[in-house]
């Protein structure tokens, strides 16, 4: 099983799909349901990893026919950028990990419940960093660096 889902930063609402395997056409399949949840024209920017399965000609095909859909990639071995990936990472340690499944339905219903049970508290995210003396320096303008 696979689960596919999508993190809306604005609320901070999961949107979750589980899947019997992660292929482009499941992906188009999941872009389709988050483009019909959004009003007409909305713009929407999907972060998504490196996986075959996202970029693809179908997915290709998918994004021209849909000019309000931009699929932005993060850098290989760098998912830790993708929100949605930390989420999982909760995901993995509240349900996952330790936790006791009868079968792949049972699993399935669990990570769907996980999902509404964090919808229900869900909040906005705001990127924030609060430790100034970890922070990068910029160059002073009159130094000339050779």
């Amino acid at each position: 099983m696979s689960l596919l889902a999508a993190l809306d930063v604005q609320t901070g609402t999961v949107r979750g799909k589980t899947v019997s395997r992660h292929t482009s056409a499941e992906s188009i399949a999941f872009l389709e349901e988050l483009v019909a949840h959004q009003p007409e024209g909305q713009e929407i920017h999907v972060i998504a990893d490196n996986l075959s399965t996202h970029k693809t000609q179908r997915v290709r095909d998918f994004l021209e026919q849909n000019s309000n859909v931009h699929m932005h990639y993060t850098p290989t071995h760098s998912s830790w950028l993708n929100r949605i990936e930390i989420w999982f990472s909760k995901l993995k340690r509240n349900v996952l990990t330790r936790g006791t499944f009868k079968s792949v339905k049972d699993l399935d219903r669990k990570i769907l419940k996980f999902i509404r049970r964090h919808n229900k508290t869900a909040e906005p995210y705001k990127w924030t960093y609060r430790d100034v003396s970890r922070r990068m320096k910029t160059f002073d303008s009159t130094v000339t660096v050779h």
